[in-house]
């Protein structure tokens, strides 16, 4: 997955550099801009230490900040040593405190140092760090858990269609064998031009069948050609209507989405079955498809053609569910001696 602009190291680091320089000019940028009648007991001698003063304090606590978040929180809090952390954050304290004696002592002598005002001035400070680093690290944490979750989810998806996909092309690929071999055995004049369509068959199987989306008016012609190799099996044994509507060719679709249902049809819309039935609908428009497949059945056989029966259907709606979720329908019916699935989706 291509990387967000904003997650790159460098816009990261200077996210942060902004931060802190916004952070520590605020006591200058809300400074009033006016001379103080006591100028006399400050000089510009004594404002440049106390600049200085300023500015090494301010890395202590821009140092504090990342020493928590990156080294304290991950091997104490994580971990759950919650009365190491409190000591050592104790002891980090008391250090600060020796920080800002050393250097009130150094860059603004003449003065004398008071320790508890200074403790109340470290305290403040201190305790904003310490709830920022680990509100960031928190948020941070979670962001990235959140992230390798959803790609981890993406991934699963993935795996599971291709499963799902990889499923429906053999069973497909088993019928339509069997249907070479049948002419094969008739010495049918019909096998040639059906070696060609199965050729442009496994053609889209191979290759465009891998893409995430084909268009609809691809997968339509996958399903004329499979309708057309059926007809050839069963001849006039079977009435077959194949109706489409598809004004818009811009439209996508998963490939191998529709299969199952016409296979399905044929599957069981066959055999000892008086005046055998298939009506196959197909009409997108409003970015709506509607596909309907009803096909005539004997409600007396209950037999299983063979142990693969069921399979398609089942996967077909696992993979709408996965795909399309609350933006399509799927009503499977059966009424009296005719099988009826009506799909809707929505393109997207």
């Amino acid at each position: 997955m291509k990387q967000q602009w904003y997650a790159k190291k460098w816009v990261v680091i200077a996210m942060h550099i902004a931060a802190w320089t916004l952070l520590f000019s605020l006591p200058f940028l809300l400074r009033p801009s006016y001379e103080s009648n006591n100028a006399h007991q400050s000089n510009n001698h004594n404002d440049s230490f106390s600049l200085m003063k300023y500015v090494l304090t301010s890395w202590l606590w821009a140092a504090f900040f990342y020493l928590n978040a990156y080294v304290l929180m991950p091997k104490f809090i994580y971990k759950k040593k919650y009365w190491e952390f409190a000591l050592l954050q104790f002891i980090i304290f008391v250090i600060q405190i020796i920080f800002d004696w050393i250097l009130f002592e150094t860059f603004l002598t003449g003065r004398n140092y008071q320790l508890k005002p200074a403790i109340l001035f470290v305290f403040f400070p201190y305790i904003f760090m310490l709830a920022t680093s680990t509100a960031y690290r928190m948020i941070s944490d979670k962001i990235k858990y959140d992230h390798i979750f959803q790609q981890k989810e993406k991934e699963n998806l993935t795996t599971e269609l291709s499963f799902l996909r990889s499923q429906v092309s053999p069973h497909f690929m088993f019928n339509v064998l069997n249907n070479m071999v049948a002419m094969a055995r008739k010495k049918s004049d019909l096998l040639e031009p059906s070696l060609i369509k199965l050729s442009s068959l496994m053609r889209y199987m191979l290759y465009e069948a891998d893409e995430e989306k084909v268009p609809l008016e691809k997968e339509t012609e996958y399903l004329q050609s499979y309708i057309d190799l059926q007809q050839q099996r069963f001849g006039n044994n079977v009435s077959v209507n194949f109706y489409t509507e598809v004004p818009d060719k811009s439209y996508t679709i998963e490939p191998m989405l529709l299969i199952p249902f016409v296979e399905n049809a044929f599957k069981h819309g066959t055999g000892i079955i008086d005046n055998a039935t298939i009506n196959i609908e197909l009409k997108a428009k409003n970015n709506l498809l509607q596909f309907m497949v009803s096909n005539k059945f004997n409600p007396a056989s209950n037999e299983i053609k063979d142990k693969t029966s069921g399979i398609g259907l089942t996967n077909v709606e696992r993979r709408l569910n996965l795909l399309y979720g609350e933006s399509h329908s799927l009503l499977i019916t059966k009424n009296n001696d005719w099988f009826m699935v009506s799909l809707q989706l929505n393109f997207h």
